[in-house]
């Protein structure tokens, strides 16, 4: 990805996904975001972030897809980057596929998600479901991909965000401080 659409991306996280993350978390969801932007021009259509406390379903990722389907004008998916604060789970891998993104972003990975934020559900649920052992082992290789990052449905890229994911990653640490001050307190399912 080019320098220019990474700091675009990263912008949106810090101006405009940070912002509803801080008020979301304080309600008791978890931190993780999204925003769809038009391709051509890296304008912003919608950005949202978890509300688990609503639904367990709406992840940061299919919150953002559920309001950008109820906008009258929205453009052709084909036509927009969807980006991810945290690499996506299955649901909202699911989710970006079946509602025809074809290629998405994401700062924080699986592991970032278990290791610095301490929610290592993705990572157990995309083993537990989808990794298959290969006919000459009794487990899944170690090492290997929890998905093809790269098939006929879509392309992720993690953003190579440098110095900034760096103090991004300061905010999402005390966003996620206060996420698991209070976890469970909300009586989101996996929290």
């Amino acid at each position: 990805m080019d320098p220019e659409t990474t700091a675009r991306l990263l912008d949106v996280i810090e101006n405009d996904i940070v912002p509803l993350t801080r008020a979301g978390v304080a309600k008791g969801n978890k931190l993780f975001g999204a925003a769809i932007l038009r391709r051509d021009d890296l304008s912003l259509v919608v950005a949202e972030t978890n509300n688990e406390i609503a639904n367990p379903l709406w992840h940061g990722e299919i919150h953002a897809i559920k309001r950008f389907y109820e906008m009258a004008d929205h453009p052709d998916p084909a036509d927009c980057i969807f980006l991810a604060t945290h690499e996506p789970c299955s649901l909202c891998l699911s989710g970006i596929t079946w509602a025809g993104f074809r290629e998405f972003s994401y700062l924080f990975s699986h592991q970032d998600s278990a290791d610095a934020f301490a929610i290592p559900h993705d990572i157990r649920i995309l083993r537990a479901v989808y990794a298959v052992p290969d006919p000459d082992r009794s487990a899944p290789a170690e090492g290997r991909d929890l998905y093809n990052r790269e098939n006929e449905f879509f392309t992720s890229h993690a953003l190579d965000a440098g110095e900034r994911g760096e103090r991004i990653a300061r905010t999402y640490d005390e966003l996620s401080a206060v996420y698991q001050a209070s976890k469970g307190a909300a009586g989101i399912p996996l929290a």
